[in-house]
């Protein structure tokens, strides 16, 4: 029975990674604040501790009262819009409180971190797979600041005695496959969580932010990881940590892209219903093409996904959409 501390356990990718490390017979702690989680989806199994990721003493006693093997930190701001508008906001929730946390992890030997970061530091790289040894641009905000804490993680794992596994999460889709858990979000930005919101009568249209990109039909291409495949992710990534106590970055995609229109165009299919669609102007800095290399961890884990089909994804996405309403 392996221990894990994991923050955000009340969110979309937190909650479904818990529910997978308790099928394969882990015991999980959650730490969440429920500032933008939802109670709901903490797996009944989980002990769970409603406090701040900042908070020194309460994060101390848990981790002195625990013997934790790995901690896994998914608290955080995600919206990228929200982001330009306040800047200092995501410096605070997704930098300095991140880094107390993890400084509290590190001075009680709780040294082997999976951290949750994103393909968005990458920025824009042109039509080219993106690979772990591209340059880092991010362009907004939400962006830098998960850029910072892993600047943090790389330069202190050389000072302390702690190993990493850095994450970079490229397009997260799906629903947990047992419907356990999914993404809720009263105004999200997500893109197939929008789609699925109109297809359902939530939402009245679509909108397509820019439709003139130099793509083949005009809208960005993204690589789409459907959240089973990245919790497994996350449990190998666990057990990688405690048996060769490495430190690594990875990317977490398949390596295939699918534009905006694709997407919609597959869940009309779906929902056998043409969702109506308006055009906008493009958002600011949105990135043309984000598809990943994933030739690392694949050499690292020979892996292979078992949910890469994008129907079976949006399908997963509509019916907790459905679930939900």
């Amino acid at each position: 029975m392996k221990n894990i501390l994991l923050t955000g356990g009340a969110g979309y990718i937190g909650s479904s990674v818990a529910n997978f490390l308790l099928d394969k017979g882990f015991n999980v702690t959650i730490i969440d604040s429920l500032v933008t989680g939802n109670k709901k989806l903490v797996p009944k199994k989980c002990k769970l501790f409603i406090c701040d990721i900042a908070d020194v003493k309460k994060v101390t006693k848990i981790i002195q009262n625990n013997n934790f093997d790995v901690v896994m930190h998914f608290a955080g701001l995600v919206r990228v819009d929200e982001s330009f508008n306040k800047p200092k906001k995501y410096e605070k929730y997704n930098f300095i409180k991140a880094k107390i946390f993890l400084l509290t992890c590190i001075r009680h030997n709780l040294n082997k971190v999976i951290f949750s970061s994103t393909a968005s530091v990458y920025g824009n790289t042109g039509k080219n797979k993106i690979s772990e040894l591209n340059k880092l641009k991010p362009m907004n905000p939400y962006a830098k600041s998960k850029f910072k804490l892993e600047k943090f993680l790389v330069k202190n794992s050389k000072l302390k005695k702690f190993k990493f596994i850095i994450l970079r999460y490229f397009n997260v889709a799906g629903a947990d496959n047992k419907l356990r858990t999914g993404l809720i979000s009263k105004s999200s930005s997500n893109l197939i969580k929008v789609i699925c919101e109109v297809a359902t009568g939530k939402r009245e249209k679509f909108l397509i932010n820019g439709n003139n990109y130099n793509t083949k039909d005009g809208t960005p291409i993204r690589d789409f990881i459907n959240i089973n495949d990245l919790s497994e992710i996350h449990f190998l990534c666990a057990k990688y940590l405690i048996k060769h106590n490495k430190s690594q970055i990875l990317n977490c995609g398949y390596g295939k892209g699918y534009s905006v229109k694709e997407i919609l165009n597959n869940m009309n299919k779906i929902s056998r219903k043409k969702i109506p669609e308006i055009y906008g102007k493009r958002r600011l800095n949105d990135i043309e093409y984000s598809v990943a290399d994933t030739k690392k961890f694949q050499k690292l884990f020979r892996w292979k996904p078992k949910f890469k089909n994008i129907k079976k994804t949006l399908m997963s996405s509509l019916k907790w959409e459905k679930k939900l309403k």
